[in-house]
């Protein structure tokens, strides 16, 4: 049984997380007499909701997260055979060909290489992780970043102090929640940065197997320096692919959960992300993401959508104002279900692929 343990440095305590971060039907907005409605909220039992809101809440900037478990090193065959099937050409998005080492691991990706028998194209791996962007493997034509995907990378401690964010453990709860009617199944973490959550999972052996996904070879560096660092992590739970969040390596309908922590902002397209993970959920799946949302006042100017509209074409993010907002973007690409979370700024949301 996983076992999940903050450990927290010096720091002065805060008060309590207020209740509004639990899920609820009806909540005020801080203008006077407009009432705000959360839709299909998420039952959470009183001992986790007691565990989550009620601790005290200690601010540390070398706060860290970690899980004991017991991983079985032991991969059968059933399992190995659904960890080679879920990966796919970003072309033609038919399954790609394994050829390497017999285990798919972290530590066999730097041995292995893929191959599209539709597009006639080999996708190679590299020390850390697979490369399956379309332009993967190109020596000339590339094609540059964004640049929030780079600018915002490392900002969830500030997210933590001014907006609202619970912290990786409270948020790391929360998501197991969402997420209990696909545990056991496979997990991409998407945009997963350094891999603070691609981590978690795999350690917590809550998920057959983890995909930590990011576009930015720097991140993906940094996550597999980390996951070096750690003699008990347990290489055969996760694999790293670099691909684009737009165009996902995965057949469609063939992944159980998806999980996007702090990116949905960072994305230059979110309505052909959140469709592309649509395309690739089973049906039941479940997508949890979170991100901030600029409400309040700010939302009530004249200007403040046209202000977001320059906001998002100079620097690649997007400013959300609303949970309404959230919850049409999920709707819109075929997800159903929505439900949301809310701490000040900080919003988690959920939403699954519907079942046929």
């Amino acid at each position: 049984m996983a076992k999940l343990m903050a450990i927290a440095g010096t720091g002065n305590n805060t008060s309590s997380l207020p209740a509004a971060l639990l899920p609820s039907r009806l909540r005020f907005n801080p203008m006077p007499g407009c009432l705000r409605v959360v839709k299909s909220p998420l039952s959470i039992p009183a001992r986790i909701r007691r565990r989550l809101f009620t601790d005290k809440v200690r601010a540390s900037s070398s706060a860290a997260v970690v899980i004991e478990t017991t991983p079985d090193p032991i991969v059968d065959e059933k399992k190995l055979k659904i960890r080679k099937n879920v990966l796919a050409c970003p072309i033609c998005f038919e399954r790609v060909i394994w050829n390497g080492d017999s285990n798919l691991s972290l530590e066999s990706v730097a041995r292995s290489s893929l191959e599209c028998k539709t597009c006639k194209k080999s996708y190679s791996g590299k020390d850390s992780h697979l490369d399956l962007t379309i332009t993967g493997g190109g020596k000339v034509y590339g094609e540059p970043m964004p640049a929030s995907t780079e600018l915002f990378r490392g900002w969830r401690q500030s997210f933590s102090i001014w907006g609202g964010f619970p912290g990786p453990e409270k948020e790391f709860e929360l998501i197991k929640e969402y997420m209990k009617p696909v545990l056991g199944g496979s997990i991409i973490d998407a945009s997963c940065g350094s891999g603070m959550f691609s981590r978690l999972f795999a350690k917590s052996g809550l998920f057959s197997l983890v995909v930590a996904l990011d576009f930015s070879e720097t991140m993906l560096q940094q996550c597999y320096d980390f996951i070096k660092q750690d003699k008990n992590f347990p290489q055969e739970n996760l694999i790293m692919v670099r691909a684009d969040i737009s165009r996902l390596p995965f057949p469609s309908s063939s992944v159980d959960a998806v999980h996007a922590g702090a990116a949905l902002h960072c994305w230059p397209s979110p309505s052909s992300a959140v469709a592309e993970i649509s395309r690739v959920l089973k049906p039941g799946g479940m997508f949890v993401a979170t991100t901030y949302i600029v409400d309040g006042p700010f939302s009530y100017l004249p200007l403040s959508r046209p202000l977001r509209q320059n906001i998002a074409q100079i620097s690649g993010s997007h400013v959300f104002l609303s949970e309404k907002e959230l919850e049409e973007l999920c709707t819109s690409c075929g997800l159903v279900n929505f439900t949301s979370t809310r701490n000040r700024m900080f919003v988690m949301i959920s939403a699954m692929k519907p079942v046929v």
